[in-house]
Formats: C-alpha cells, sequence, structure tokens
C-alpha cells in the first residue's frame, strides 16, 4: 500500500524525490483483519512534482492509514505549506483504495485522493480529486513502479483537467542501509511545472534522483529535484531537498 499517496505525489517518493514520509510500520488488531500505521516527516523543501509547495523552506509533514487484509485501504496525509491566501498554510489529504499482488513479483494500487486546503481565506473552491493507479514489479534488489493520475475538469483547476504520468525505480545497496531512488514524471493540463511558472506550455517534466539511509524506525534521505520551464526560485528551480522521517 502506498503510505502517502503521494507514492504518486506522492509524489515527493518518498516515491519521487523523498520529499514524503517512508512507509510506515504497521500494527495490527489482533483478529480485526486491520492494521494501522503512522508516519511524520521534516523537509527542507516540499516537492509536488518538482514544484515548491512551500515556498523554498522547510515543512513538517505526517500521515495515518488503515488497511485491511482484503488490500483496502484508507488514510490521511498533511503538510505545511506557503500557499498564500488562495490555498493558506496547510495541505490535507483523504485517500482510499486497493492495492495487491498479481505474482509474487507484481503488484497494484488503484484509489482516489482527495486534496483538501482548509486554511484558505478568500473563499475560493481551491479542492480538487484525483484519481489514481500503478503497477510495481520487484526485481531482486530493485523496485520498479510505472503510474498514472488523472484529475478531472473541475473548476478549482480553472476548468481544465490534469494527467500525471510516472515512472519510479530505486534498489537497496547490499549488506547496507542505503537505497538509490530515480523519478521521472510527465505533467499534461493544469498543474504542468511550465504552466504554473508563468509560461504559455501546459505540458512539462519532473525528475529527481535520491539516496537514503535506514535505521529502524528511522531514515534520512537527500534529493535533487527539477521540472522543465522557467526557473523561479523558490518555486521551480532545481533544488537539493533533504528529508528525515519515521514511522510507526
Amino acid at each position: 500500500m502506498l503510505t502517502s499517496f503521494r507514492g504518486l505525489m506522492a509524489v515527493s517518493l518518498a516515491a519521487a524525490g523523498l520529499s514524503l514520509a517512508t512507509p510506515a510500520m504497521a500494527q495490527s488488531e489482533e483478529g480485526s483483519g486491520f492494521t494501522t500505521s503512522a508516519n511524520v516527516a521534516l523537509t527542507t523543501d516540499y516537492r509536488f512534482r518538482g514544484v515548491s509547495l512551500s515556498g523554498g523552506d522547510p515543512a513538517i509533514q505526517g500521515g495515518f492509514d488503515v488497511e485491511h487484509d482484503s488490500g483496502f485501504y484508507v488514510g490521511t496525509w498533511a503538510s505545511s505549506i506557503k500557499g498564500g491566501p488562495s490555498y493558506g498554510d496547510l495541505e490535507f489529504d483523504i485517500y482510499a483504495g486497493w492495492s495487491g499482488s498479481l505474482s509474487d513479483a507484481v503488484s497494484v494500487d488503484v484509489g482516489v485522493l482527495y486534496y483538501i486546503y482548509p486554511t484558505e481565506d478568500l473563499g475560493l473552491d481551491t479542492d480538487y480529486i484525483e484519481p489514481y493507479a500503478s503497477i510495481s514489479a520487484n526485481l531482486g534488489p530493485a523496485e520498479a513502479t510505472l503510474g498514472v493520475a488523472y484529475a478531472p475538469e473541475q473548476d478549482s483547476l480553472g476548468g481544465d483537467d490534469n494527467l500525471y504520468i510516472y515512472t519510479d525505480v530505486g534498489f537497496g545497496i547490499a549488506d547496507s542501509p542505503f537505497s538509490v531512488t530515480g523519478h521521472l514524471g510527465y505533467t499534461d493540463g493544469a498543474l504542468a511545472p511550465p504552466l504554473l511558472a508563468g509560461a504559455a506550455d501546459d505540458t512539462g517534466l519532473d525528475w529527481s534522483l535520491g539516496v537514503a539511509v535506514s535505521q529502524g524506525n528511522f531514515e534520512v534521505g537527500v534529493a535533487y529535484i527539477g521540472v522543465e520551464g522557467p526557473s523561479v526560485n523558490d518555486f521551480t528551480d532545481d533544488a537539493i531537498v533533504g528529508t528525515i522521517s519515521a514511522s510507526f
């Protein structure tokens, strides 16, 4: 299961940029079929698909998940942001879906995510919904994921829609606590980095390359993140992002 949808957002991945919390350890309710998990993180910059939502400043993030043995899950995730009067200083996300294995090496995850900005000051419709799906394959110490997220036309997206397609790869270094991740994403629509940065192009790529070290419930990671389009300081400029997270 994606501990934070952001697996696609995401994905900072934690997928995609190590700006999301790491997968949380599950706590099982004996005999109920349910497990719960939680995560918390401090990141030097909250990058969503390459674009900074915290104005280039640090952000506090965390989430909570409930999963059933059947594969169905629900969860929440939140982050501090710097969204101005239109979006406020908090992003709060709710998601639900199903994840499961197709074989020993292949798994899928499908669900829907609702982005909420409860502290916006202008009374605008800024919340939006985005269904998502991904397929992952384990290849020895390596894992590869191909995913898609599609937000249909909504007032909060200016009456436009948004398509996001991404791939993530990662592998652990043998006999060490280190892992390496890579991410490439493509956006077509209202949330394209060039468009957000003021260009006319509503398509664009984002990418990241990161390394992390894990010890027990804790992980420390650093990633280089970039996007296509105009380079706006503390918004769409390339950045090195560090994250420390804990799961329980």
